[in-house]
């Protein structure tokens, strides 16, 4: 019975820090981080993902590792975010919790019903290369994502090439490959409005999320604990 008691904690801890979304949104990032500590990332990344629908939200929380560390990970964050930002203009840049998440129409990288880069998107990703290449302590997911538009196994086809040729983009100049992750997600994940022309253009969609690595997240709880957090 003892043993079951921390996980028991755990999922309860997660279901009433986190199940509220407003209750979420409306903490600050010292009592987010505090609730994934005590709920444990990859609970607290599921439930939320579950919640909110936000496969990006979820898998970054999923990665944090809470408490004092998450926060001095998430300051670290805050510039990587802004470098992003004033190198990368085609990008959409968020900050989320202890990660990044960088957000590229498919018109940008590639054209219509296509999964091969364009020159001026090779031009865009080197620009993040050198970003990426900048804060070697992080990993990176790279997600493909469609509309609703054809069918299903189509759309998931497609979403893998887009995020895989781009992974390959990133491997072939300078990304180890052990920060890489792939994965699509074909029309399953829309964030915008499928009924619009203009939702279904924002849904076909490639993402990055940034997260920290296990040496970063090592030096950040030693950081931590130095500090009495």
């Amino acid at each position: 019975m003892k043993t079951m008691k921390p996980r028991i904690f755990a999922i309860l801890a997660s279901a009433i820090l986190l199940s509220s979304c407003n209750v979420y949104k409306n903490a600050n990032k010292r009592e987010r981080g505090a609730a994934i500590g005590v709920a444990g990332g990859a609970v607290a990344g599921g439930v939320v993902g579950r919640l909110t629908g936000n496969t990006a939200l979820g898998a970054i929380i999923g990665a944090a590792v809470g408490g004092g560390a998450g926060y001095i990970i998430g300051k670290k964050m805050d510039k990587q975010a802004e470098d992003i930002k004033t190198q990368v203009p085609d990008a959409k840049v968020e900050r989320v919790e202890e990660g990044i998440v960088v957000e590229f129409s498919s018109k940008v990288l590639f054209g219509f019903d296509q999964s091969n880069l364009t020159d001026a998107s090779r031009k865009t990703l080197n620009n993040l290369i050198t970003i990426l290449n900048k804060y070697p302590q992080t990993n990176l997911e790279v997600q493909g994502h469609t509309d609703n538009t054809g069918s299903e196994s189509y759309n998931m086809t497609l979403s893998v090439k887009r995020a895989s040729t781009v992974a390959d983009y990133l491997k072939a100049n300078g990304i180890d490959a052990s920060r890489l992750t792939i994965k699509g997600f074909g029309e399953d994940a829309p964030k915008y409005d499928n009924n619009t022309e203009q939702g279904r253009m924002q849904n076909r969609r490639v993402e990055f999320l940034i997260t920290a690595n296990q040496q970063m997240k090592a030096e950040a709880n030693q950081e931590a604990k130095q500090q009495g957090n």
